[in-house]
């Protein structure tokens, strides 16, 4: 839903309502998009569960060893 500032000025609890079941709520000035407005949750938070993608993911047995010297030698900004 897009709305303009003036008009969410005086319907600001209308939107906060709406916002809070779902819908976003794009508040625009003069038609550029300025804010928008979304509820703070949606839902539950889902509980973190470590190792989910154990045995799908390979790294190289070599994955953190130090890098080759010219790989390190980064460009310095501004010199030619």
């Amino acid at each position: 839903m897009r709305i303009i500032s003036c008009e969410a000025k005086t319907q600001l609890p209308q939107l906060v309502e709406a916002a809070y079941r779902g819908r976003t709520i794009i508040i625009a000035k003069a038609g550029t998009p300025m804010a928008r407005l979304v509820p703070l949750s949606q839902g539950p938070k889902q509980k973190i569960q470590f190792g989910l993608m154990r045995g799908d993911i390979d790294f190289s047995d070599d994955f953190d060893a130090p890098l080759q010297a010219d790989l390190l030698l980064l460009p310095s900004a501004g010199r030619d």
